[in-house]
């Protein structure tokens, strides 16, 4: 079974939208029961439900974060993943360095559609721009998606 991992900060806002975003994906081509998507942080508190306003943002775009609770990245979520997908650089950086043999499967989702910059973190922001993030994940998607596929099924 394909397995995909999203991972932003603090596995509140970005890497949980990720993940549904892409759920939502494989499930219009009948395929989310055929793989393992899920959301991690490089600094989760275990057990948080999601941002109240990235919960929002999701429901404004039709989804539902509602039972998501955070998590942490640990070395067994990396290593029983096909494919890592990071928002920021620093996310890259830091876990190919504490993480050296999965560093090949981890890729940084703006590169995969074709763009230079990550993903801003939300945290601490307003409504709109937790919105915006949420919208702006689904074009990266959109965008990466036949390449994540493609990574992570080999």
């Amino acid at each position: 079974m394909p397995s995909i991992l999203f991972v932003c900060t603090g596995n509140r806002c970005r890497s949980p939208l990720a993940a549904a975003i892409f759920l939502n994906r494989l499930s219009e081509q009948n395929l989310r029961d055929t793989w393992r998507v899920e959301s991690a942080g490089t600094w989760a508190q275990q057990g948080l439900p999601a941002d109240p306003l990235a919960q929002k943002a999701a429901k404004e775009i039709g989804l539902d974060l509602q039972d998501h609770r955070t998590r942490s990245i640990d070395q067994t979520s990396l290593y029983d993943h096909d494919l890592i997908v990071v928002m920021e650089e620093g996310h890259k950086e830091a876990l190919s360095v504490e993480f050296p043999e999965c560093a090949g499967k981890i890729q940084l989702l703006t590169h995969l559609a074709g763009e230079i910059e990550g993903v801003p973190d939300p945290v601490g922001e307003d409504f709109a721009f937790h919105l915006e993030t949420a919208r702006e994940l689904t074009k990266l998607i959109d965008t990466a998606y036949a390449r994540i596929c493609e990574l992570t099924v080999g």
